[in-house]
């Protein structure tokens, strides 16, 4: 079973930053896929990024290219989610998920989930 910890929520403050970490445990995190996936009051929950086994292939959503990094450290099994520029519709539950395949990647497992609240 692999466990996922989010971390790093907060509030931010429109046009700030904040950066968000995920905590992987159970079995060799560098086997897995990496997401970060959001979900706001009343929406589906859509995909924010992703990064492959190695980080040598990583993708995003349109609206959040050139604001949001996506990086993951093997050695730490750690995935983070540097978030720049943000904006209120940022505004949402975060999570972490991991997952095999690349592209069009599958992800099993979840973590809980960590606020980002965005003031204007």
């Amino acid at each position: 079973q692999v466990q996922l910890v989010e971390s790093g929520g907060g509030l931010v403050q429109a046009g700030g930053s904040l950066r968000l970490s995920c905590a992987v445990s159970g079995r060799p995190f560098s086997r897995y896929t990496m997401g970060w996936f959001r979900q706001a009051p009343g929406k589906e929950r859509e995909f924010v990024a992703g990064i492959a086994r190695s980080g040598g292939s990583i993708s995003y959503r349109d609206s959040v290219k050139g604001r949001f990094t996506i990086s993951r450290d093997n050695a730490k099994n750690t995935v983070f989610l540097q978030m720049n520029s943000v904006k209120p519709e940022d505004m949402a539950l975060y999570y972490c998920a991991a997952g095999t395949g690349w592209p069009g990647a599958l992800y099993d497992y979840w973590g809980q989930g960590t606020q980002v609240t965005v003031s204007s």
